[in-house]
């Protein structure tokens, strides 16, 4: 009984840490780092016969550079609709127009630029650690609580303390070399 709820309030810790990685990757990706990448556009939503799609719905993505992306419509009609999107989105490139497909060109990142982009990865990062501590605040008020109720012993409120601490440092170094990954990728 008792270990079950340890396992139980580990595991449901570990859940909450897990979103909060893939939360700072996910961000991560819509960061622009001078390098094309599918993410940066892939999620605009595209108003398209009067429903807001995401642009992955509706057209090719690819980079066959490594500062160009080549958005290039299934439905030949819709490219005036997806080139409005990508304008009014926060990509913050013009795109070129050929009439068949939509090309944006990377700009090389300024040195003011790259620093900007630091403090914005430390932000995200920051964020992400807040929430891996809040995930373990809450597991150990959860064996808080089950100690007072005598639903489980000292021992076993301190077992699940020192696994959710140990599952903390982990979630902690993770998000760490995510960051300084991107970092280089920013600075490199």
């Amino acid at each position: 009984m008792i270990r079950t709820e340890i396992d139980r309030i580990v595991k449901e810790c570990e859940n909450g840490m897990q979103a909060a990685i893939e939360a700072i990757k996910k961000q991560f990706t819509n960061v622009r780092t001078g390098r094309a990448h599918p993410g940066l556009v892939e999620n605009i939503r595209v108003d398209y016969y009067g429903t807001k799609t995401p642009l992955k719905q509706l057209a090719g993505v690819t980079t066959p550079e490594p500062r160009l992306i080549v958005i290039q419509p299934w439905d030949k009609a819709s490219l005036a609709e997806v080139e409005k999107a990508v304008i009014a989105s926060d990509v913050g490139i013009m795109p070129v127009n050929d009439g068949r497909v939509l090309r944006l060109s990377m700009p090389q990142l300024t040195q003011e630029r790259r620093g900007e982009l630091t403090k914005v990865l430390h932000r995200i990062a920051e964020e992400s650690r807040i929430s891996v501590r809040n995930s373990r605040h809450h597991a150990n008020e959860e064996s808080n609580k089950l100690e007072k109720e005598n639903k489980m012993t000292e021992d076993d409120k301190f077992t699940t303390k020192d696994l959710v601490q140990k599952l903390t440092d982990k979630r902690i170094k993770e998000i760490d070399a995510i960051l300084a990954e991107k970092e280089k990728e920013i600075l490199g």
